[in-house]
């Protein structure tokens, strides 16, 4: 095949970027001489990467499924070429994590801090999505990895559990059950109670908790997202169950979390990719990481 590295630099900055002229800018070349890079890689490939009109330029779908490769080519000659030092300064490229959005803030703002401080010029992006659809990013290639509580039993899945955490009641502050040291199912009863809605990973280990209990309470409200019902109650319309992590700190102004027993509900978060597949090095950075905080959280 007949390209170079300049070319496949010149490929990711127009799939970056979305334009020919924004990314003749960043690679400081004349368009005439980016599009003439791009017209060579794609004849060697023998693929069309990119449809072209008058106003706008768009990745096909091979195009693509050829981006993620692309920089695993140009990241792995990077960690090749250079010093392990080097690598912290020149390591580029983009790590895409998928993460239920009940776990976003627990997990991923000091995570993000600290490796965008050692790796400037990589690129995070987060696809914060349900606990199927975090699964099924991951397993498409569309993410590195996940972050998310399912996967354990897929056996295409690498599941690395990280904590295990408890559901609670989540309550504003001014609420009549604030001030209690415990909950169960059968108190939630006679409050207006926010639920998540069916087909959600979180609803699913509610409802086989429950199972064989009569004490399901009913809703007046259901969402999508873990957020969102948090979110409903800070605002006083109910009381809701939720992941513990998914609730502030001790000490926040408007919500409290109450330990819910019989039954307890619980469930274990983990790091999720694709069985036996390597992770590209720029999302290795960040994959470890993240494991080694949590885990040292876990240990203080």
């Amino acid at each position: 095949m007949k390209f170079d590295l300049a070319d496949l630099r010149a490929f990711l900055a127009v799939a970056d970027l979305g334009s020919f002229r924004a990314a003749s800018d960043a690679l400081h070349l004349s368009q005439s001489a980016l599009s003439r890079r791009a017209d060579k890689l794609e004849a060697a490939l023998g693929v069309q990467l990119f449809t072209r009109t008058t106003r706008r330029v768009e990745l096909t779908t091979i195009g693509r499924g050829f981006v993620p490769r692309a920089r695993n080519v140009l990241n792995e000659l990077e960690s090749a070429l250079v010093g392990i030092q080097d690598v912290a300064e020149r390591l580029s490229g983009q790590v895409t994590v998928a993460c239920v959005p009940s776990a976003v803030a627990y997990f991923l703002p000091e995570v993000i801090r600290d490796y965008h401080a050692k790796y400037p010029r990589i690129r995070i992006r987060i696809i914060d999505e349900s606990s199927s659809q975090v699964l099924t990013a991951v397993a498409r290639g569309e993410a590195d990895f996940g972050l998310t509580y399912i996967g354990t039993n897929d056996a295409e899945i690498e599941f690395r559990p990280l904590l295990e955490e408890p559901f609670v009641v989540a309550v504003s502050r001014g609420h009549a059950l604030a001030r209690r040291k415990s909950l169960k199912w059968a108190d939630l009863a006679d409050h207006p109670y926010i639920t998540l809605a069916q087909g959600s990973g979180n609803r699913f280990l509610i409802d086989q908790a429950l199972a064989l209990s009569g004490d399901r309470p009913r809703h007046f409200c259901e969402v999508q997202h873990v957020p969102a019902l948090v979110s409903m109650v800070e605002a006083g319309l109910g009381i809701g169950v939720v992941p513990r992590l998914a609730m502030p700190a001790n000490g926040h102004g408007t919500l409290v979390s109450v330990p819910l027993t019989n039954p307890s509900v619980t469930r274990k978060i983990g790091l999720i990719h694709p069985r036996g597949k390597a992770l590209n090095p720029v999302a290795k950075l960040f994959y470890d990481l993240l494991a080694e905080q949590v885990e040292s959280r876990s240990r203080g």
